[in-house]
């Protein structure tokens, strides 16, 4: 097999692009009509890429893992949201230029600034080539002017600091930032305001006279805490279970850039293992307890460093770095899956939320950031909500949220129980009867035998709320009772993997990408065959009619054996063929020629290395539906015999 240098070349991220939008991966929605920023439509190779994408993820996730799956509605009514918390605390921090009014996102405003002051620094001291200023840089979105000056050392140590955990700042904590470095619209070099809070809802509403507020769902969550009573049932009440959900959200951002990385319309992958709160263990665990990740922990970012970690989950866990087994298994498994779909492992890192960060709802979160052109981008969130969404949403509702579980064995518990003469004590003390009560019925078992204590002297005296009371064993007996429990009852915790699509698509294409060593024109897309939008390119020769029944046969084969595979019988060269579907990211081509129609034999290509191996169609055909190495067919030289 021949070896492949895919870094020959420096990744291009303007080449990619310039690829992206030829092939129609994707590109802005309705450009005809100008466009609407944040709002992309896929087309068919990115569709196909998406989908295969999203069936991988419903393989490795909802089959290997028996969840159950659900489709939810997108609209959603708003007590629904002002009950989960988003309606109050899901937003961002914003800052307005105090000349022309453009809003930029804070937070993005001052690692743009920051990061290009620090990539003057390292150019001033010689560590940093500067980028060439041509026409395709001109054509990308502003970001910060990278000018060139050394900064001190202890300057360049701040900015680091900053960078490291400024997902950490609070909104106040921003604004002060941008006071103290002197942070400007690197579009205008004008001074911002002070960062306010934008929400992020889609508002909508619901009925002819909208008298329902609505909004569009930021996330697939809700869908699934709203059922969980039913999805309980379906598992035989059983915890723990998950359950699973593809399907769109919608999130109003400020200021959407760098293409699919931040959009307001996008697919989610969503899963919610219900746990019992007392017991976080996952029964496989065991499995992945010795698979190392690249962690970055809290701690390391807020002392300000960034450097990560490579360590085993089951270390991690049994350090109380990941809070818990099911945490920890699921951050393995998003491991596995990113790196199955062709995430490169080397750029994939697990950094764990600040205290700041943190969702209203988490106890724990960790984030599976991938590196691109733009830096690390949250691709996937794994957070431990804790029993927050069913607490809520069963308070509002007053439906019971909760799981019934039969004990084994009934749990045989004695304590002291207060019990009033209810007679004699509202006679006694009237309406502060109800105040006396309340006290004694809050008091612990130690209270409780302290008081009991008390009584057999005599009287007692109890002071709540400003008022004395003065008791006697004839308003309050405390008598010692054994109670049997056979029902545990108890509000489900929630381990939550969140994926988006669109930005891990994204990454992958980038991490795909590289131009052949001896023609860096020739763009190539190493895509896994499991997520390949064509998995087989099927080249005919000769447009003779000879060969439209062998090629109708090899593709019959291939539909039938589940593999995709497209028919390119233009009338280009067989160079330029193949050259186009490496674009596109087909990892293998088979070739008819004229000694296949008498032979019924043909060479199968291989995309990266464009090695061409040959057999007869049927074994050709079986190597392909493996998706394997190819071994088994010998090398092919480039001619085959003709009689």
């Amino acid at each position: 097999m021949s070896v492949v240098n895919k870094s020959f070349h420096p990744f291009d991220k303007s080449r990619l692009d310039a690829l992206l939008n030829r092939r129609f991966f994707y590109a802005p929605a309705f450009e005809i009509y100008g466009g609407v920023a944040g709002l992309y439509d896929y087309g068919p190779p990115g569709s196909s890429l998406q989908a295969n994408i999203m069936a991988e993820w419903r393989k490795h996730f909802i089959i290997e893992d028996h969840m159950l799956e659900l489709d939810t509605t997108i609209m959603t009514p708003a007590p629904v949201f002002e009950t989960s918390g988003h309606v109050a605390r899901f937003a961002d921090w914003m800052v307005k230029d105090t000349k022309t009014g453009d809003v930029l996102r804070a937070d993005h405003l001052v690692k743009s600034v920051l990061e290009a002051r620090l990539a003057g620094d390292r150019e001033a001291r010689g560590l940093a080539a500067q980028p060439k200023d041509d026409e395709k840089d001109k054509k990308r979105k502003k970001k910060a002017k990278t000018v060139v000056v050394q900064l001190a050392d202890e300057l360049v140590k701040e900015f680091e600091s900053i960078l490291a955990q400024l997902d950490n700042y609070s909104g106040p904590e921003i604004g002060d930032l941008c006071r103290k470095y002197d942070i400007r619209n690197p579009d205008t070099d004008n001074e911002v305001g002070e960062p306010q809070q934008f929400n992020l809802m889609f508002a909508s509403s619901i009925g002819p006279t909208g008298q329902h507020p609505g909004y569009l769902r930021p996330e697939t969550a809700q869908g699934h805490f709203l059922n969980f009573s039913r999805l309980l049932e379906f598992n035989n009440g059983r915890v723990p279970f998950a359950s699973a959900q593809i399907g769109r959200s919608f999130r109003n951002e400020i200021s959407p850039r760098a293409g699919l990385l931040r959009v307001r319309e996008f697919t989610m992958g969503e899963i919610e293992h219900f746990v019992d709160p007392e017991d976080k263990s996952h029964e496989k665990f065991r499995e992945v307890r010795d698979t190392v990740l690249s962690l970055l922990d809290r701690h390391v970012q807020v002392s300000g460093s960034t450097q990560v970690t490579q360590m085993t989950i089951g270390e991690a866990v049994d350090k109380g770095i990941v809070a818990n087994e099911t945490l920890g298994y699921f951050l393995v498994r998003i491991n596995l899956f990113l790196i199955k779909i062709g995430i490169n492992p080397k750029r994939l890192r697990f950094r764990q939320h600040m205290g700041n960060e943190m969702a209203h709802y988490a106890t724990d979160c960790w984030d599976a950031e991938i590196e691109n052109a733009t830096g690390w981008t949250e691709c996937v969130g794994c957070a431990d909500r804790a029993a927050y969404d069913l607490s809520v949403h069963s308070a509002r509702t007053g439906q019971p949220l909760v799981v019934r579980q039969a004990l084994k064995e009934p749990i045989v518990t004695e304590k002291e129980v207060p019990e009033f003469n209810k007679k004699v004590v509202g006679k006694t003390y009237g309406r502060d009867a109800s105040l006396l009560q309340k006290a004694v019925g809050e008091m612990d078992e130690s209270q409780l035998t302290k008081l009991k204590g008390e009584l057999a002297q005599g009287q007692a005296t109890i002071s709540t709320e400003g008022k004395e009371f003065t008791i006697t064993p004839d308003l309050l007996a405390i008598e010692r009772k054994t109670f049997k429990q056979s029902i545990r009852e108890f509000t489900p915790n929630v381990i939550e993997p969140s994926f988006g699509f669109g930005r891990i698509l994204y990454t992958l294409l980038e991490h795909s990408f590289w131009c052949r060593e001896q023609d860096i024109e020739r763009g190539v897309l190493s895509l896994p065959p499991v997520v390949a939008p064509t998995k087989v390119l099927i080249v005919p020769l000769s447009a003779k009619e000879e060969f439209d029944p062998l090629v109708q046969e090899v593709s019959t084969k291939l539909r039938k054996a589940g593999i995709f595979s497209r028919v390119d019988d233009s009338n280009t060269s067989i160079g330029k063929r193949y050259a186009r579907n490496d674009e596109l990211g087909t990892p293998f081509g088979v070739t008819l020629d004229f000694a296949s129609v008498q032979n019924r034999t043909m060479t199968l290509r291989e995309r990266d290395t464009t090695d061409q191996l040959i057999g007869p169609i049927d074994d050709v055909i079986t190597v392909l539906t493996e998706l394997a190495a190819c071994e088994r067919l010998p090398a092919y030289d480039g001619v085959q015999a003709v009689d």
